[in-house]
């Protein structure tokens, strides 16, 4: 990389500031725009954006804008996304690279839209790729090393705990996830809706290994705080849901070959008792070579809000000279070259 990549960061929020800084550091990339969505951030500095001094490059909601910058790629973050914008995009021939779930696995899209993004692919011989660390990292990256060593494969599990306050805001816990709602009001939602990105990137795996999934099963579950339970600003009562369990399996054949366990939680002191541990995985693998890993995040509980976002932004922005680099067309995890951070 003797020149380096230019990238323009769309959305700027906790993982996309994350994202920018990480793209600042890499010594093969420049920052050159971001395409944010508010009026208060129009014009501001992007160092100021991200936390870092002045850069003299200011942000901006106009894809026109964006466009005339003419980047290598777009580090695309959004909290939903605009198949017109990522259209545009790949169609001017801009690598897209991002956390976006519609863009883990192609098979995981509708057939009209996936033909939409391969022509704008060919058409700007441009590549997408969207990763992150769960899914991502922890359902793709992770088990297929793992699995280089197996020959014989029974069942792949993955648990991931996760204590949601720091790495969620109040709206985020209460309004979307449902914490601190009475056990007859939260039984009404439909947990297993939020595993569609799991069970397609867990079928990209599936479909890797040569053993293509059969189909899935969902459980959920929840637990209930046993003492009241502080968030950021609000406190939820002794008696609300403090914790929520999904397992979702993919079989073969009947038999359980996959499974993603996500146990997301506000306190660890609930009814009942799930035998919570600290922030992490655990991955087993049962078979011919077998496997259990455990990864946990050792942070200072002071940094654990400006830290706990680099686990999303910093694997698709240490992708992204392998998809610029990439054939025109989705590039997923299981067609991506090794992911190495370039580091000095």
């Amino acid at each position: 990389m003797a020149d380096r990549l230019r990238v323009v960061q769309w959305a700027t929020g906790t993982v996309g500031g994350a994202a920018m800084r990480a793209i600042l550091d890499h010594p093969g990339m420049e920052l050159v725009g971001a395409r944010v969505y508010s009026e208060a951030k129009t014009g501001r500095d992007l160092g100021e954006l991200c936390g870092r001094p002045p850069l003299g490059v200011t942000a901006t909601r106009s894809l026109a804008d964006v466009l005339a910058l003419k980047p290598d790629c777009v580090s695309y973050m959004p909290e939903s996304t605009d198949m017109d914008d990522v259209v545009a995009l790949l169609e001017a021939g801009i690598n897209v690279v991002g956390t976006r779930a519609e863009f883990f696995n192609p098979h995981g899209l509708d057939g009209a839209t996936r033909a939409r993004i391969e022509a704008a692919c060919a058409k700007g011989g441009s590549s997408i790729h969207a990763s992150g660390s769960s899914p991502g990292f922890i359902t793709e990256a992770l088990p297929i090393v793992l699995l280089s060593l197996v020959r014989r494969l029974d069942l792949l599990s993955i648990d991931e705990f996760a204590n949601c306050v720091d790495g969620c805001s109040e709206e985020m816990l209460v309004e979307i996830m449902g914490f601190g709602e009475t056990p007859e009001v939260f039984a009404r939602r439909n947990l297993a809706a939020r595993d569609e990105v799991f069970e397609h990137s867990l079928a990209l795996v599936a479909d890797a290994i040569g053993m293509k999934l059969d189909g899935f099963e969902t459980a959920s579950e929840f637990a209930l705080c046993r003492t009241e339970t502080k968030l950021h600003r609000s406190t939820i009562p002794a008696g609300s849901v403090g914790g929520q369990r999904v397992t979702l399996t993919g079989l073969r054949g009947g038999k359980p070959l996959l499974r993603f366990r996500s146990n997301w939680f506000v306190t660890t002191d609930l009814e009942p008792d799930w035998d919570l541990r600290s922030d992490g995985w655990r991955v087993l693998v049962e078979g011919d070579t077998p496997l259990d890993i455990s990864i946990s995040f050792p942070i200072p509980p002071e940094q654990r809000m400006a830290t706990l976002p680099n686990l999303t932004a910093h694997r698709p922005v240490n992708a992204i000279p392998a998809v610029c680099a990439a054939p025109p067309g989705f590039v997923t995890t299981t067609a991506l070259p090794q992911v190495i951070a370039r580091l000095a």
